[in-house]
């Protein structure tokens, strides 16, 4: 498997790319409308042509680059079942994207929005906004609900092995991925935590919206194809 974990400096947002080396398939996790040359020229340096565009969620920070990724290459668009009406395909828990011979299996994830998915492929997790490195993603937009994010992390993506590699959709300190197990031990907002307790710490978080929201909102819904103005 070829894998990639590529960075957006302006949102902060990581994407990943998936390839299949014996086919030559690939896919794009979360990509950048902003970064769509960079994606497409790695893409080519390494012979793989992109089939699948998979979104973890409806994103309030970037706009995503679904729709024009779609346009230029044919690839099939991807989002949970509660996401944008615009995708391809709607998943759900137990679904799987075929990447040539690659399995990507879809964990349902709400709790950060609540249409959240997250893509397993056997020893690493793409956790979107759901479960970050050493934080957990926001609930205070978009049927947001940290009650729904605990039992999400707890019971779906802590029931995975320690060993998992977690590879979330941001991080603003510069890490770039963590297992579950460190996750289980050390996360400040899971460890030894009862979910009134982090529901306490997510309602008391007091973030300003995303910069972005008024236009990555509408235009993610038609996966990156809206006007601004939208």
């Amino acid at each position: 498997m070829i894998f990639r974990q590529f960075f957006d400096s302006e949102s902060s947002t990581y994407t990943y790319l998936v390839g299949d080396e014996s086919s030559g398939e690939a896919a794009l996790v979360d990509p950048v409308r902003e970064q769509v040359e960079r994606d497409l020229r790695v893409l080519s340096e390494l012979g793989l042509l992109l089939t699948w565009v998979l979104e973890t969620h409806v994103h309030a920070d970037h706009v995503t680059a679904a729709a024009m990724l779609r346009e230029r290459t044919g690839a099939r668009t991807v989002f949970g079942r509660r996401g944008a009406a615009c995708a391809d395909r709607h998943v759900t828990s137990g679904d799987v994207i075929q990447v040539g011979s690659i399995q990507v299996l879809v964990l349902d994830t709400p709790g950060h929005t609540d249409d959240s998915v997250s893509y397993f492929l056997g020893d690493r997790v793409l956790t979107g906004d759901a479960l970050t490195i050493r934080g957990a993603g926001r609930t205070d937009f978009q049927n947001g609900n940290p009650h729904t994010l605990y039992r999400s992390i707890t019971e779906v993506l802590f029931a995975l092995r320690d060993d998992t590699l977690v590879y979330p959709g941001h991080d603003y300190k510069g890490q770039t991925v963590s297992t579950i197990g460190e996750e289980r031990r050390h996360n400040p907002r899971l460890a030894g935590k009862s979910e009134d307790e982090f529901v306490a710490i997510m309602n008391g978080l007091g973030l300003a919206p995303p910069k972005q929201i008024a236009e990555a909102v509408p235009a993610n819904r038609a996966c990156g194809a809206a006007p601004a103005s939208a």
